[in-house]
């Protein structure tokens, strides 16, 4: 039966079978020593000369030893690693797998290696013990978040991937169907119709670790495919939505990240305009010794304009394009609802809208939606939306808030941003397990790919050739 590598201290002096990876080796003659890794540790494994095959040993190859766990003399334990003390006297050797040249190494760090290589070897790029870190730590982050909102009545639901394309403050990515030539699906920016329309299903609270797709420009914080905590909950203000967000990120931090040390709390409170005025945008770094890996400063920032200009003048003389400064599904603070429903005094309209930022990063924003269809109508129309259009994309929203919608508000978490920052890593492609280069692509798979005219006929699409 297998023993895991970190489990070898209980075996002292048993006979145990062990399976992994070559991480290291090492030729004395008439022995040879190799560290024998699994994902839960390492271990050092002496082979005397009458175990056949350990000669032929290389780096990462993947093996079966069978061997007697002794304890080290003082004088040659390593106090460095936690088997340090320990080695494993090997009594037989099976080669499972051997492996060729690997086309980067895998025993540092990686930062030296050039990005787009490491993307393109994932697959070796994980082994690196950095990598695996970061791999179960956002693993216990989920199942944290996961067993936080079970424990409070949340129900975790699953939405859709394929959707409808509506405008949400980024280009979608569409996919053509098949059954329908001319008609696409748009893979979901986020959940946030779906989870404001299980809110008007009387579910109440919600929440999913979600999948989102935004064609969008890339950059160390962003890719076009990422994840995020959506929540949403029916019956609250913004400050039920903040208290419990504050909550869930403290209890993350004391649990799973005790090195870290949280700079102030509650969290302090911004305004958008205060934060403007005094660090230049809306997701200032608040730290104090921003040398200081451990320190985190969140905070939250509030009252954000509703609207800004798209075009034209906001204040007079050529009519202004209108457009939503975080999505259109926001209601605007109560004393604003009048304006809105007029279409009036619209630079001056505050939202409901709360963002938290987290050492210079924008890690998740929400706010309280429109739960009530001519609310929501308003929005579009100050926005320049036709009734047509307001019906061809949003009709489905209005229809089901008209069927007694309750009060609802949320947030949406990114999780690749959090987890990034708990790790002290510097973009969030290191906390990605498949990540893509910082344009976009997937050099391991090789994708974005061309297809067959097949699968284009098909869907009855044909692709124009660029002009020269």
């Amino acid at each position: 039966m297998r023993t895991l590598i970190k489990d070898i201290r209980d075996s002292e002096g048993k006979e145990i079978e062990l399976f992994g990876w070559v991480s290291a080796r090492r030729d004395h003659g008439k022995l040879v020593f190799i560290d024998l890794r699994d994902r839960s540790g390492s271990v050092q494994v002496v082979f005397p000369p009458n175990v056949e095959g350990a000669g032929l040993l290389r780096l990462e190859f993947v093996v079966r030893v069978v061997g007697l766990v002794k304890k080290r003399p003082a004088s040659m334990a390593n106090d460095k690693t936690p088997n340090g003390a320990y080695e494993v006297e090997a009594k037989s050797l099976e080669v499972l797998n051997p492996a060729e040249a690997l086309p980067i190494p895998v025993d540092g760090d990686g930062y030296d290696i050039d990005e787009e290589v490491r993307i393109k070897h994932r697959y070796l790029d994980l082994r690196r013990e950095r990598m695996k870190n970061n791999l179960i730590a956002r693993h216990k982050v989920i199942k944290f978040i996961r067993d936080f909102f079970d424990e409070r009545g949340f129900l975790e639901i699953e939405t859709p991937i394929l959707s409808k394309s509506t405008p949400e403050g980024a280009r979608d990515y569409l996919v053509p169907a098949r059954i329908a030539p001319g008609s696409f699906y748009a893979l979901p920016q986020s959940p946030q119709q779906y989870k404001q329309l299980l809110m008007v299903a009387g579910i109440e609270k919600y929440f999913q670790i979600a999948r989102c797709f935004r064609d969008e420009d890339t950059r160390g914080d962003r890719q076009p495919e990422f994840t995020q905590l959506d929540l949403e909950m029916s019956f609250v203000e913004r400050e039920d939505v903040m208290a419990l967000s504050e909550e869930l990120l403290i209890s993350i931090v004391k649990d799973l990240f005790p090195e870290k040390r949280i700079q102030a709390v509650p969290f302090p409170r911004l305004t958008y305009a205060e934060a403007m005025a005094k660090y230049g945008n809306d997701k200032p770094d608040l730290r104090e010794d921003k040398n200081d890996q451990n320190l985190l400063a969140f905070c939250w920032i509030i009252d954000f304009p509703f609207f800004s200009a798209e075009g034209g003048s906001a204040f007079g003389g050529e009519k202004a394009k209108w457009t939503f400064t975080h999505n259109p599904f926001s209601a605007p603070k109560p004393e604003y609802m009048a304006d809105l429903l007029a279409g009036k005094n619209i630079p001056d309209i505050l939202t409901t809208q709360y963002d938290i930022a987290l050492n210079g990063y924008e890690i998740g924003g929400g706010s309280i939606r429109n739960h009530q269809p001519e609310a929501l109508k308003a929005v579009f129309k100050i926005m320049g939306f036709s009734e047509e259009r307001i019906k061809a994309n949003f009709g489905h929203m209005l229809k089901a808030l008209s069927y007694g919608a309750p009060p609802h508000g949320g947030i949406a978490p990114g999780l690749d941003r959090l987890i990034m920052i708990l790790q002290n890593e510097p973009n969030i492609r290191e906390v990605i397990p498949f990540a893509k280069t910082g344009d976009g692509r997937d050099p391991m798979m090789g994708s974005p790919s061309e297809v067959e005219k097949k699968q284009l006929d098909e869907l009855g699409i044909e692709i124009k050739k660029p002009k020269s």
